[in-house]
């Protein structure tokens, strides 16, 4: 019973900005690393950035500079916000989160349906 939810995909103009959310709900006892990765038409998905639990965070490199990936612990979300946007970053945004549920000894990987983002003029 866990989901991960994305909102804020939009179109928007090249050099504009965007801000992307996840929450994840359901029986969950504790999330682990939680990240964004992209997936453009005819493409395959690819990383774009993670943060771990203590707040370290790691980009791919073609938006480093741009993007800033953040969480907030106390209500399960994550947040990606995208400056200088380009054309070459248009894709589905999907949302993953390694996540250890209610009474279970393990952690695994969970995502969200994804969200769209379009860069156009």
């Amino acid at each position: 019973q866990v989901q991960l939810v994305e909102s804020g995909g939009d179109l928007v103009e090249p050099g504009g900005s965007l801000g992307l959310s996840c929450r994840a709900s359901g029986d969950i006892f504790s999330i682990d690393a939680m990240g964004w990765y992209h997936q453009a038409p005819g493409k395959q998905r690819e990383l774009v950035a993670t943060i771990d639990s203590g707040g370290i965070m790691n980009y791919a490199d073609s938006v480093k500079g741009r993007f800033t990936i953040s969480r907030d612990n106390a209500k399960n979300t994550v947040y990606l916000q995208m400056n200088s946007l380009k054309p070459e970053d248009t894709a589905a945004y999907y949302c993953n989160a390694r996540i250890q549920r209610i009474g279970s000894p393990i952690y695994q990987n969970y995502w969200g349906k994804g969200t769209l983002v379009t860069v156009s003029s």
